[in-house]
């Protein structure tokens, strides 16, 4: 099931399958490592969410969580993603 990573509940993780906006968010967003198929675990969801994405802790606001899409599986659990 795909949603933003903004709706992703704490300590859930998921992959990576897109990530919308302009140039500049997109290009930024993906020097950070959200790249398609990385995982990514949300840490911390009050005010800022602190986010793990390839080893790193990234506070996001909540705006450009909503710019990340991610996949997760029924259960909840991460799912694989064929890029």
């Amino acid at each position: 099931m795909k949603m933003p990573l903004a709706m992703l509940p704490q300590n859930k993780e998921a992959v990576i399958v897109e990530v919308k906006g302009g140039k500049r968010l997109t290009s930024r967003l993906l020097e950070l490592g959200f790249t398609p198929g990385a995982k990514v675990k949300v840490l911390s969801n009050s005010g800022p969410a602190v986010v793990d994405v390839r080893g790193s802790r990234i506070a996001l606001g909540w705006g450009v969580l909503s710019r990340i899409i991610v996949s997760v599986d029924e259960k909840g659990d991460c799912q694989s993603v064929g890029i």
